[in-house]
């Protein structure tokens, strides 16, 4: 292994981390499914997969917001996403399947003995039973939740955490998100990143405005940097 004062090349990453939806997981039909029945319980319209997909990295609010539209700001709010929840939580993996590439990536990362884990600001209460519903996630060397720690992303204490769990400098580490947040929370944890430009992002042109270090179209293109 080269020593850590030489300069990383693409190919001397000790670990790869990643976020989990819209970058490990599609997760969007599940979630888009939890939205579309609290708003059928309320007599609104349901939303479309074009939309609910663009924010579904986003949390529980930003899909009651993008459904209730104008109604959102006179909802009770609390009581909203708890249903929301408490549906997605029912049916957690009912949809939800590894993006195109992702098992074959995470197989080479195992031959390559490259560690990698998951570090996503979902609840630990919904993180934990969706990455043992996945097969394909078996492997991972650590999980981090949103509520691990007393901060999530875009706070760089939880990457920092994944990194002295799995005994690696965070500067030999590679970070990949599909949100803002999980380039800010990299880069703040001294970590190359990259953007799941396949995830939930809100266009092409605002997420390499994130200023990655890479932007990935596919997880294909992790395999150059193994």
């Amino acid at each position: 292994m080269a020593s850590s004062h030489i300069p990383l090349t693409p190919f001397e990453y000790d670990a790869f981390l990643f976020d989990l939806d819209g970058t490990l997981l599609d997760t969007a039909d599940d979630l888009g499914a939890a939205l579309n029945a609290v708003l059928i319980s309320e007599g609104m319209t349901p939303v479309a997969p074009e939309a609910y997909r663009k924010v579904a990295s986003d949390g529980a609010g930003a899909l009651l917001e993008l459904g209730f539209k104008s109604h959102w700001a006179t909802q009770p709010k609390t009581e909203r996403i708890k249903q929301l929840i408490e549906y997605y939580s029912q049916n957690i993996a009912t949809h939800t399947r590894c993006f195109k590439g992702i098992e074959s990536l995470l197989i080479a990362l195992d031959n390559q003995g490259i560690k990698w884990g998951i570090m996503t600001n979902k609840p630990g209460f919904l993180t934990d039973p969706l990455v043992a519903a996945l097969p394909a996630l078996k492997n991972a060397q650590v999980v981090v939740s949103g509520d691990t720690l007393s901060e999530a992303k875009p706070s760089p204490l939880p990457l920092l955490h994944c990194a002295t769990q799995m005994g690696i400098d965070p500067t030999r580490c590679l970070y990949i998100g599909d949100a803002h947040r999980d380039i800010q929370a990299g880069k703040a944890a001294g970590m190359q990143t990259a953007t799941a430009l396949w995830g939930y992002i809100p266009s092409i042109d605002e997420a390499k405005s994130w200023e990655a270090n890479f932007n990935w179209a596919s997880p294909i293109d992790a395999f150059n940097h193994i």
